[in-house]
């Protein structure tokens, strides 16, 4: 038997138990049937019946039984009838090889840490049925942070994703850069994760605009009864795309212990080499504390040297941090 043919059908055990009794011969068989509905078009009673020896009757019966666990089954009268599964429920293995499968499931597998839908592990396992499970090599492994504060980021994602499916408006407090507390009703439209953090987009009914909420700066969510007609977010999103902000183009100079860093984040092209102590590494960061802080974060391994404006406004950046310390420590 092919599992990889179609896309397996996953059979709710406790309630096909419930439907069947404890007899585990006929559950065998069940799975067994849909298995082979999944591979074939059509199949006949008689034909099932001399496959599993049993009689005519107890196939119709198997047929009711399988219709319990929602499982999309229909029959054709006639000379050439049977049963099948409705198509939209298969899945053609042309679609799809078996390295498909494999790369599908490696990536579910790694993100299934930061995934916010329940049904995620179900997938996994849909998927994994449908390959031999000797040809998964799980040659690539991806790991994320397992930060304490994601669990509850996640639950905070699960409201949102379930507002966004349902148009329903979210309220919460929100703290923004500045540690200013606003309460904010907002429109969710999309749930986006970006470097290690999770943002809500959506539409603030009390800014009137569309805007972007850091999900952990958000506190005491909730989802409102009151429904809302959803607004023409794609055309928004374009919008936004033409008017994104423009990145300013730095050089400079970095150890060679932090070289790395910047290969994969820019690429090879964007380091070359200066001295013995350093490269010259050509990058593109947005000219706000975003930027300033990710240069901040490589310390004295990084140099800027061009553009001068931008060294000029970093260095006030730091001298804000070093004014903050001297008063902290200096009385």
């Amino acid at each position: 038997m092919i599992l990889s043919t179609y896309l397996f059908v996953a059979v709710p055990q406790d309630r096909l138990r419930y439907a069947v009794g404890v007899n585990m011969d006929k559950i065998e068989r069940l799975i067994s049937i849909v298995m082979i509905l999944l591979q074939k078009d059509i199949v006949s009673a008689k034909v099932l019946s001399n496959l599993f020896s049993v009689s005519k009757r107890t196939i119709l019966r198997d047929m009711e039984t399988l219709s319990y666990t929602n499982i999309p089954i229909y029959s054709i009268n006639g000379v050439n009838g049977g049963y099948g599964i409705m198509d939209e429920y298969k899945l053609d293995k042309r679609l799809l090889s078996s390295n498909d499968l494999q790369n599908i499931l490696t990536a579910l597998s790694g993100l299934e840490q930061i995934l916010v839908s329940n049904e995620v592990e179900t997938t996994i396992n849909k998927i994994q049925s449908m390959v031999n499970s000797n040809s998964i090599e799980n040659t690539i492994q991806l790991s994320f942070y397992d930060w304490s504060g994601r669990a509850e980021i996640l639950q905070i994602c699960y409201k949102c994703q379930e507002a966004i499916m349902n148009n329903k408006l979210v309220s919460f407090s929100y703290i923004d850069k500045n540690g200013s507390e606003t309460n904010r009703i907002v429109e969710p439209y999309q749930l986006h994760f970006s470097e290690m953090s999770w943002y809500l987009k959506g539409y603030c009914l009390d800014r009137m605009s569309y805007r972007t909420f850091k999900l952990s700066r958000t506190d005491k969510l909730s989802i409102d009864k009151k429904s809302f007609i959803p607004r023409d977010y794609l055309a928004y999103q374009e919008s936004e795309k033409r008017h994104s902000v423009q990145n300013v183009t730095v050089k400079a100079l970095i150890s060679p212990s932090i070289k790395d860093h910047f290969i994969e984040r820019y690429g090879r092209m964007s380091v070359e080499y200066y001295s013995p102590e350093s490269y010259l590494a050509t990058i593109c960061v947005p000219e706000d504390d975003i930027g300033y802080q990710f240069i901040a974060g490589f310390g004295t391994n990084l140099e800027i040297i061009e553009p001068k404006s931008y060294a000029e406004n970093f260095l006030h950046f730091l001298s804000k941090i070093v004014e903050k310390y001297d008063l902290q420590y200096k009385k």
